[in-house]
């Protein structure tokens, strides 16, 4: 009896969560709604899109140290720490605006080619940063050091967000057809398509590059991962409501969902070779793209708090308003 309940317990503590809660909350307010948001370790620097602006974030001072305006329909920030730049996708004029890490200083804004670029990578052995245009399904390949357009290819119906290997592959997730596809950044086309069944609509995607596993989230509550050798779907686990944001921590080997439709992230962890969540977090309503801290091993996540939702008309759901000055970044850890 002693040996079968002490087998229990150290089953029971091997899935466990690590202790993740909200530590803190970084007020930035204003007004407008908001999309990705990109840690830079060097500056121990948040960048956050936010309606026409993207907010920089000391995270040792815990206050916005600056921004970057005039923008038009900001959805993602890539940086080139080496190069001393940062790159914003502009939805709105189908263009990047590169700005100075240092200064905030505009230092250019190629036009892409194609439209409504969202989701934006560095890539460092080619030196170039990539575009992934929805709506013309397409990614633009910039020379981050020149700031010229490479080249506009196809990669397949609405691409959603992407990662890098760091040794010249770019994987991304194409959310109406659920697939995965590997890209090379040498010769700008996609070499391999695969299907993520079972995974619906997916958006965020995260790398685990020593492992070879790609952790992509999804519209029906499932998180896909892919092993890269053979792009299959080696697991799924399930995940909250209403995500868009994925993350891997190399230092702890945990895996997370962020999943504004209830309000929680979900932590995955690789327990007796199985991906299982170990731990559901309750962050806040709309929290739904993130951001992990190697270092310390934390996860920021983008919020606001919401008003009552007006009456519905004509049969159309409601949305409840975001009320004013209120938005937040959520800081997630032990």
């Amino acid at each position: 009896m002693k040996r079968t309940l002490l087998i229990a317990f150290v089953a029971l503590t091997a899935v466990a969560g690590d202790g993740y809660r909200v530590l803190n909350k970084i007020k930035i307010g204003g007004t407008g709604g908001w999309d990705y948001l990109t840690y830079e370790g060097k500056s121990n620097r948040l960048y956050l899109s936010h309606g026409t602006q993207v907010e920089v974030v000391d995270l040792g001072a815990g206050k916005v140290i600056g921004q970057i305006t005039q923008l038009h329909g900001v959805h993602g920030i890539a940086v080139a720490p080496d190069l001393n730049k940062g790159f914003i996708s502009n939805g709105s004029s189908n263009s990047v605006t590169v700005f100075d890490l240092k200064t905030l200083a505009r230092l250019g804004e190629p036009a892409v080619g194609g439209q409504n670029p969202d989701s934006i990578c560095f890539e460092p052995k080619t030196q170039r940063v990539f575009t992934f245009n929805g709506r013309s399904n397409d990614s633009t390949a910039i020379d981050a050091k020149t700031n010229e357009i490479v080249k506009t290819f196809p990669v397949g119906d609405k691409p959603e967000f992407c990662v890098v290997d760091g040794a010249g592959k770019i994987y991304v997730n194409i959310e109406n057809t659920s697939e995965l596809v590997e890209i090379d950044a040498v010769k700008l086309a996609v070499t391999r398509r695969a299907p993520l069944a079972p995974c619906e609509e997916p958006s965020g995607l995260a790398i685990d590059g020593k492992n070879k596993k790609l952790f992509s989230v999804c519209g029906n509550k499932t998180m896909a991962v892919t092993d890269i050798a053979t792009m299959k779907v080696v697991a799924t686990v399930g995940i909250g409501a209403g995500t868009d944001g994925a993350g891997f921590d190399p230092g702890t080997g945990l895996a997370f969902s962020s999943n504004g439709g209830d309000g929680t992230l979900t932590v995955v962890k690789l327990v007796n070779g199985k991906y299982t969540a170990v731990d559901t977090v309750q962050t806040s309503r709309g929290a739904r793209t993130m951001a992990v801290d190697y270092s310390q091993h934390r996860v920021y996540l983008l919020g606001a708090e919401f008003g009552p939702a007006p009456e519905p008309k004509a049969g159309k759901k409601s949305r409840p308003p975001i009320i004013p000055d209120s938005f937040h970044v959520l800081v997630v850890g032990k």
